[in-house]
């Protein structure tokens, strides 16, 4: 690590650039622990995210292009997020990751939280904004001290060693991913849910569906029925709200309508939650 670095910004420099580095490992190892993150079969999949970005975003363009590899995308965000925030801790090429991260940072706000109205609700902007005074703060107009002499031999290591950090992480967040998958206790298909004489007629109970993602189970005059918990605006997970029988995003809000087949019913988000399939055998509930 540059202790200089840090030495030569001042304090409030200094907790920017710490939190947005910190911020960002973390948002990294959150991804690659994230079971469903690359799982084609989730309801969170960054394919799906992507996808249900494309209606609101002003770069759909963009996005769709992004869906096609969305897999080998996924991976490029994490392994960057790493590199990014090690990079911002370190002092290795740091005016170069604040570039990276304010780039990420309105990406993310031109797709992710672009609906979110007040604007300042949406964290994406308030990063972008912090990446740019990180920048702002640490860079130079001289082009030979904003980018590093990549050819130079200690610049090298130093940017590759970075590199290589970010790519240890990603690979360890997923070994630690799949170990900690095959410990949960997901409901399989065919397993018992819950019993029916459980649950009254009105009453909702908090499962897990067969890949891990989280769901709801409600009971009605009619019979039983289920959702995915995963707001499809941001990947949330949203909770039933009793007073006004709905499901409620608590990130951004988005409400979502269990008795009208999960339907939006408040944005952001536009698509409804995906329903998964149960059934009555007896007295029991199961996935069908």
């Amino acid at each position: 690590m540059n202790l200089k670095s840090w030495k030569s910004h001042p304090l409030s420099v200094s907790v920017i650039r710490f939190w947005l580095g910190a911020t960002w490992i973390y948002a990294g190892w959150n991804k690659a622990t994230d079971a469903g993150f690359l799982n084609k079969s989730s309801a969170h999949y960054i394919g799906a995210q992507l996808t249900g970005y494309l209606s609101s975003s002003p770069i759909s363009f963009l996005l769709k292009h992004m869906i096609e590899h969305a897999s080998l995308f996924g991976w490029i965000v994490i392994i960057s997020e790493f590199a990014i925030g090690i990079a911002t801790l370190s002092g290795v090429a740091l005016s170069l990751a604040a570039i990276g991260g304010a780039s990420m940072s309105l990406i993310l706000w031109l797709s992710a939280t672009w609906t979110v109205k007040p604007y300042f609700l949406g964290s994406d902007s308030v990063y972008f904004v912090m990446w740019v005074a990180l920048f702002l703060s640490v860079g130079s107009i001289k082009s030979e001290k904003l980018f590093p002499r990549f050819t130079e031999r200690r610049e090298f290591i130093k940017l590759s060693t970075t590199g290589l950090l970010a790519l240890f992480a990603a690979l360890v967040g997923s070994r630690f991913q799949s170990s900690t998958a095959s410990g949960t206790k997901a409901t399989t298909s065919g397993a018992a849910i819950a019993k029916l004489s459980d649950i009254a007629v009105g009453q909702s109970l908090n499962f897990q569906s067969s890949d891990g993602t989280p769901a709801v189970l409600f009971r009605t005059k009619s019979g039983v029925y289920a959702y995915s918990r995963v707001c499809t605006h941001q990947g949330c997970t949203v909770e039933f709200k009793s007073q006004s029988s709905t499901l409620a995003c608590p990130c951004h809000g988005a409400q979502f309508d269990p008795a009208q087949g999960g339907a939006v019913i408040q944005g952001p988000a536009r698509q409804p939650l995906p329903k998964i399939n149960v059934r009555v055998n007896g007295d029991s509930i199961e996935l069908a």
